[in-house]
Parts: structure tokens; sequence; C-alpha cells
């Protein structure tokens, strides 16, 4: 499903070249639950990036469902990431004025789907979070935990390919924190591909697959 061969990316901070990704390689199947593990500059929000299609490599090739996607130009990528590709952030990302439902619907808007499409298809992914009865809800008026769960719900709505998430228990209390994770083991029960980025080893060490990245370099590891 994804296959990154050698990617390279290099950004010049102060005159000096930084080498966010050195040949990075790695493969995810479809189905698979990984986390990728690094520090604070170990490449790991450039490696989200540009498997989320916000950035390509310098170097490399990156293939999702088989295309290659150093190809795609600005409005091709966009695309991919609104069908292929459900984003899951650590600050939520939910828009203030819209109330759970229609923060879920959004990406469907987005994609033109008939009205009576949308609606059956966020019921569906109100489900499967558990918030009926907070559908109407603004974010003001949920906790953190059940904003996630309204993020997770509208990264489900468009039924990608993948789940990208980035930190998504790192603004949430170790209880709240464990509730998201047991979330995100179900979804992958379900048969829904998961890639997971995180500084966090207990959070990685739940994973299938555990992948370290340090230095722009990717390392498979054995999960715990």
């Amino acid at each position: 499903m994804i296959e990154l061969d050698n990617l390279c990316k290099t950004y010049e901070i102060g005159g000096d070249e930084v080498h966010a990704l050195d040949h990075a390689s790695l493969k995810i199947e479809d189905g698979e639950f990984v986390s990728i593990i690094g520090p604070s500059g170990s490449g790991k929000s450039t490696l989200m990036n540009i498997v989320g299609c916000l950035d390509v490599a310098d170097g490399g090739d990156y293939y999702l469902d088989g295309v290659p996607i150093e190809n795609y130009k600005e409005d091709e990528l966009a695309r991919i990431r609104n069908e292929k590709i459900g984003f899951v952030f650590q600050n939520f990302n939910l828009l203030s004025r819209l109330s759970a439902e229609e923060n879920i619907e959004l990406p469907l808007v987005y994609q033109q789907i008939h009205k009576e499409e949308r609606k059956r298809r966020v019921d569906e992914a109100i489900s499967r979070v558990s918030l009926e009865r907070r559908r109407k809800h603004k974010p003001v008026e949920l906790s953190g935990g059940q904003q996630q769960r309204v993020a997770i719900a509208r990264a489900l709505v468009t039924k990608p390919s993948m789940i990208l998430a980035d930190e998504p228990t790192g603004n949430l209390d170790s209880k709240t924190g464990d509730e998201i994770m047991e979330l995100f083991h179900e979804l992958h029960k379900q048969g829904n591909t998961i890639v997971l980025i995180t500084h966090d080893e207990k959070v990685a060490n739940q994973a299938e697959r555990k992948v370290r990245i340090l230095d722009g370099r990717v390392y498979e590891e054995e999960s715990e």
C-alpha cells in the first residue's frame, strides 16, 4: 500500500544543510497498524508530511496504492489527500463554529458528495466513535477526548486508504489517551490501515509494527 524507497529531504537552515530524511525506506501493507517513533528533530514530521502528501521528497520514490506520488501536481495531491488519507492531528483541527457532525461532514462537502450520502456516512462515522449523543455539540462543548473522537470520525468518513495520526494522544491525559488508543485498535480490527506518528514509547509499543526514525534514517523494530 505504501512504499518509500530511499527518500531524501534536505533543508537549509542558517546556511547549513539539514538532512531531514537520509535515504529512508519503508513498506506498509494494507491493513497494518504501524507506529513511527522518534525524538524532536529526528525527521518524523518530515516523513509524516511526505506520507500525507503535504510535501514531496527531494529524491527517492513514494508509491501510494501503487501510484508514484512524485509525478502529481498540487491539485492532484490535494485530491489524493482528501480521498485516500484520513488525517488525525494532535490539536484536533476542528472548526469552532461547526457542530461535531458538521466537522465530520466537511470533507464530504469538499468531495461534492450528495446530501443523502453525506448524512449516511456521517451517521456511520459517528456510530463508530460512539458520539451519537454529542453530534450537535460544538468543539468548545466537548472534552479533549471527545474532540479527538470527532477528528477520528472526520478521518473515517471519506473511507480513506489510510489513517495518518500525528501524536493523537499528545494533548490528552493518560486515561483519555488510553481510550483513544483503544479506539485505534478497534478500527484496526475492522480493517483500517493506521500509521501513527509519536514520540511516546508506550503509545508506539501498542502498534502491530514499530518503526524508529533517527537522524533521517528509518529502522525497523519489534513491538514489545
